[in-house]
């Protein structure tokens, strides 16, 4: 495979060209790779000053109090946007509602708990806990195939 970079001033935005004679596993690998791990950038606000998280660093998302909350390994951050925006802004990625208050970036999730009966137990890499609702059992037991 051959790479080329080029340096162009009137271009304001990077754009990938692939050529190729025909559309091989390769080839649909990269473009997964390149559409898959654009990473979206969220402001968050502590105190007075405002951070910019990179979604991976997402454990998850919540509401409460009428205010919604990013937490990440480095501590927690208040939102501006509202938990659906966010719920469509990381449509796609590896985000999941899994109540009405809460979405919870799989990448993140170390287990899932199923033993309790009727909710999921979902445990995050920082050792933290949260609950699947009843309604979103169903969805997230799809997801995982089970």
């Amino acid at each position: 495979m051959q790479v080329e970079v080029r340096i162009d001033a009137a271009q304001h935005e990077p754009r990938v060209i692939i050529l190729t004679d025909q559309m091989t596993e390769d080839v649909q690998n990269l473009v997964r790779s390149l559409t898959e791990h654009g990473s979206h950038l969220i402001a968050g606000f502590s105190e007075d000053t405002v951070t910019l998280l990179d979604e991976r660093e997402l454990l998850r998302i919540y509401a409460a109090s009428g205010k919604v909350y990013a937490v990440t390994d480095k501590g927690e951050y208040l939102l501006r946007s509202r938990l659906y925006e966010l719920e469509a802004r990381l449509a796609g990625a590896s985000f999941v509602r899994i109540s009405n208050s809460e979405i919870v970036n799989l990448k993140r999730v170390r287990h899932f708990d199923l033993s309790l009966a009727g909710t999921i137990c979902v445990t995050l890499s920082d050792g933290s806990r949260s609950y699947v609702s009843r309604r979103f059992v169903s969805k997230i037991k799809n997801m995982l195939g089970i």
